[in-house]
């Protein structure tokens, strides 16, 4: 009785531990995620030559752009729908320390004749340890994408293929035989740091980073055009979960919430029986366009995200846990299936948490195309493993990710 207590103890406290991990690589991601859409913008400012000194009050401010010329721009290339969108964006890069106001006097954007510049510019960027570790990786990363004979190539480990990925060792290599570290110890320190901060991990997240065969891959394309309107999207994110993050705790098994991400081309289906809901996605009118970080059109306003909200009957037959799925003699099948998602996304729903599984599918969406099917148990997503993520958390990591979506599932055998 005493040990089954303690060991039920050491486990909760141990995926207590893994959910906090997750979550600090989440939020590290979505850093990252503003840090490369940043860095792109000030690119594409520059090469429109909006960036540039700029003489005010007989001082001249090298490298700055003007607010209201700023906003311009976005709207007139479509990058966002009104100023009001565009403050809100630019604010969003204000707080995640990537603009500034030349003379720090406005901590908010304003849509005025007043100077920002990109923080990059002017030598100001707040390089704490983290930031140092995110723009080393995604130097390594242009410099290991662009090789001729690059060490990120499809590789096996335990039978399943990964992409873009390499062995410890190889990589440890590579940085000696570039410059880019004195020793083996030294590269075994920068690697390890570069897991730590989720720049890159195990291929199924089972190890930390060891100087052998064991195959690694990044967590970030750091190549992937960041749509403006993706990090506008993220904010309104947040308000929706800061609006419903306590009727979510409460019901995190059984609510389903279509566009608690405020994407619904991700959560798009056909109402069945089982599932008689309204979506303004694949189903629906496109009343509201925005677009996911890859540029497809999306739909559903906040408030729609807010409103369509239903609480269909669960199509598992019983509860499953992580455990059973992995263990040796499940009566299950793993299937490794591609999506390529079109103008309306993917057209599936997931539900639940550790595991997460397919409640539906659009019959004519390119999920049910690519061979998903309801009771699966969605495993990793482009390599990376969700076992433990809630539906919510799942759903994020498909919308910010690429077009194409690679699902590893547990299939039941009956």
């Amino acid at each position: 009785m005493e040990t089954s207590a303690q060991n039920h103890r050491h486990e909760r406290t141990f995926m207590e531990l893994l959910g906090n991990i997750q979550g600090t690589a989440m939020t590290r991601h979505q850093k990252a995620e503003v840090m490369i859409a940043g860095e792109q913008l000030r690119l594409r400012l520059h090469d429109s030559k909006l960036i540039k000194d700029r003489r005010y009050h007989l001082r001249t401010y090298p490298n700055c752009f003007v607010a209201q010329e700023l906003i311009d721009w976005l709207i007139a290339r479509k990058e966002v729908p009104d100023r009001e969108s565009a403050v809100q964006l630019m604010q969003h890069l204000v707080d995640h320390d990537i603009i500034h106001h030349v003379c720090d006097k406005w901590p908010m954007f304003k849509d005025a004749k007043y100077l920002y510049r990109f923080r990059e510019d002017d030598g100001t960027f707040p390089f704490n340890i983290e930031v140092k570790i995110f723009m080393r990786g995604q130097r390594l990363y242009e410099h290991l994408i662009i090789g001729k004979d690059t060490i990120l190539q499809l590789r096996q480990e335990k039978g399943v293929a990964y992409e873009r990925s390499f062995p410890g060792y190889i990589l440890i290599d590579w940085l000696l035989q570039n410059g880019e570290i004195e020793s083996r110890r030294q590269g075994l320190e920068l690697c390890r740091a570069l897991l730590e901060h989720g720049i890159i991990q195990h291929v199924s997240l089972k190890h930390h980073f060891f100087d052998s065969g064991l195959l690694y891959q990044f967590c970030i394309n750091f190549r992937r055009r960041r749509w403006l309107s993706e990090l506008l999207h993220e904010t309104e994110i947040e308000d929706v979960e800061c609006l419903t993050q306590q009727n979510q705790e409460d019901h995190a098994d059984s609510h389903f919430t279509l566009s608690s991400e405020g994407n619904s081309n991700f959560l798009s289906v056909q109402p069945t029986k089982d599932l008689n809901v309204t979506t303004n996605g694949r189903c629906g009118s496109l009343n509201h366009q925005q677009h996911s970080s890859s540029g497809y059109p999306i739909t559903a306003s906040l408030t729609t995200a807010l409103a369509i909200q239903c609480n269909p009957k669960s199509v598992l037959k019983r509860n499953v846990t992580c455990e059973e799925l992995l263990s040796p003699g499940a009566p299950y099948v793993k299937r490794v299936l591609t999506i390529l998602g079109d103008a309306l996304g993917w057209g599936f729903v997931v539900r639940g948490k550790s595991p997460c599984y397919v409640q539906a599918v659009d019959p004519g969406s390119p999920a049910a195309a690519a061979g998903v099917k309801v009771r699966q148990f969605v495993c990793r997503v482009n390599g990376c493993s969700v076992l433990h993520l809630d539906y919510r958390s799942l759903s994020k990591l498909v919308m910010t990710g690429p077009r194409v979506v690679t699902l590893e599932v547990m299939e039941p055998l009956d």
